[in-house]
């Protein structure tokens, strides 16, 4: 079994894996366009209420991150994604490679807690992306076993 994150970008999802894939190296793996939806009318467009106008928005597509899958879409293409309740959470080596995600996702972003040294982390901090996507930066302590 797994879980894997599946965000609603609501029209911003190709600008969303293009930032994830220059920033932090994402790989996109699939994408999937609405006007290439098979059945579309038939309730396989992944939406309730029909899927938005706009053919080329992104139904579906997944990208890795590391050794993490997430998966994406516009969505409505509402323009309005709202992504609570939740946090990304990006586990890195040293704190070289913390600062530098972490810098690259607050580039047009939001930062809600800053870099800095915690009981639990040589260098933890918290941002929301240019996307509202809160991410969590946390770089391994290597005299602590990982969780």
């Amino acid at each position: 079994m797994q879980v894997q994150p599946y965000l609603f970008f609501e029209g911003r999802c190709e600008e969303a894996l293009n930032f994830y894939r220059d920033r932090l190296g994402a790989t996109v793996e699939h994408v999937m366009r609405f006007k290439d939806n098979p059945e579309p009318g038939a309730g396989g467009d992944g939406c309730a209420g029909g899927p938005p106008p706009d053919g080329e928005k992104i139904m579906h597509a997944s990208f890795r991150v590391g050794g993490a899958v997430l998966m994406a879409s516009d969505g409505m293409a509402s323009g309005k994604p709202n992504f609570q309740g939740i946090s990304l959470s990006l586990i890195v080596p040293d704190a070289a490679q913390g600062r530098r995600l972490f810098d690259a996702l607050a580039d047009g972003g939001q930062v809600q807690v800053p870099l800095a040294k915690t009981f639990f982390s040589p260098l933890f901090g918290m941002v929301a992306d240019r996307f509202g996507v809160p991410w969590m930066v946390v770089t391994e302590d290597p005299d602590q076993p990982r969780p």
